[in-house]
């Protein structure tokens, strides 16, 4: 059964009388479809499934893996945050806020630059289409925001700025600021991981042992942010969780729930990140071997050939 969503203003003056306790069985019966979020998978489904479709029609092999990872894991866990009851609530419970936060600006993203649909836009796109497309991925503001320690930067300082600043609780107030920081997210989210662990060809990818240092190192960072949330002696959005008078759920404990998804959620994805990092990079490692030595055996027989050919002009006179 789908149930209407009222917004958070006539929730808390209607006390709890309007969205149920929050259960798992919540997830599947409070849903949310009409977002720009839910436009933005639509329609970048739509295009995948376009491109993947162009490439099939004249006989050209895209693997079925990326489609996975771009469809199911990448615009599938977004779906699963965003239309279901994880955004029906994610402005009255904290701690549901925080697994759509973590799951927006980290899973999402890590599945999306996994699927590579620059790739497939380039090979599926011809003429002024492809040459624009280059000429984005070249330019100056590309270059820059997808350089490793500056999307970094933007993706370490985001969730601080939000959660400690006047922003977190107009976001929970005005519902079209609440809908780009979603879009927010997404974004900060691909522009670190996919010079990171995607497979498109972006200018200026660091080598893997400065990925994997750069991953390292945004680990105690999500653990420095949980951590102050759960000991913070002030709510997050002032008096707004209180003035919901949610009679089964407790702002306080509800916080420090928040601040525990994030600490432990953050380091889970980190560490499962850098598993894929590594994956990545010993199986680059066995492509470059592979390769050398592909060159030192044609090396190899061209020696071996020269040296026959001498052999042959030389050996008529020798017999003499």
């Amino acid at each position: 059964m789908v149930q209407l969503v009222e917004t958070p203003t006539s929730l808390a003056s209607a006390g709890d009388t309007v969205l149920p306790p929050f259960t798992a069985a919540s997830i599947f019966t409070e849903f949310h479809v009409a977002s720009l979020v839910g436009l933005f998978l639509l329609v970048a489904g739509a295009l995948y499934g376009y491109g993947v479709h162009r490439l099939r029609l004249r006989g050209d092999h895209w693997p079925a893996g990326r489609t996975v990872a771009f469809v199911a894991g990448g615009l599938g866990s977004i779906a699963a945050v965003t239309v279901s009851g994880i955004e029906a609530y994610d402005d009255t419970l904290l701690s549901v806020h925080m697994v759509q936060h973590m799951v927006l600006s980290m899973v999402g993203p890590i599945f999306l630059a996994l699927g590579a649909p620059v790739t497939l836009a380039l090979r599926t796109l011809h003429g002024p289409s492809r040459r624009t497309l280059l000429a984005v991925l070249h330019s100056r503001v590309v270059k820059v925001l997808t350089f490793p320690l500056v999307a970094f930067g933007i993706f370490i300082a985001n969730p601080f700025i939000l959660y400690f600043t006047g922003l977190y609780r107009a976001t929970l107030e005005h519902a079209w600021l609440h809908e780009f920081i979603h879009i927010h997210f997404i974004v900060t989210g691909c522009l670190f991981f996919w010079p990171l662990l995607g497979l498109d060809p972006l200018p200026g990818r660091w080598p893997y042992p400065g990925r994997a240092l750069l991953m390292v190192l945004s680990v105690p960072f999500h653990t420095v942010l949980g951590l102050t949330i759960m000991q913070s002696k002030t709510l997050l959005a002032g008096d707004y969780y209180p003035n919901l008078h949610l009679t089964w759920s407790n702002p306080w404990n509800d916080q420090v729930l928040a601040g525990g998804i994030l600490w432990a959620g953050g380091e889970i994805v980190s560490v499962t990140m850098l598993g894929i990092l590594v994956l990545q990079w010993i199986k680059q490692s066995e492509r470059e071997a592979r390769r050398i030595d592909r060159a030192l055996d044609r090396q190899e027989a061209q020696e071996a050939a020269r040296a026959a050919a001498a052999t042959k002009l030389t050996g008529p006179a020798d017999g003499e």
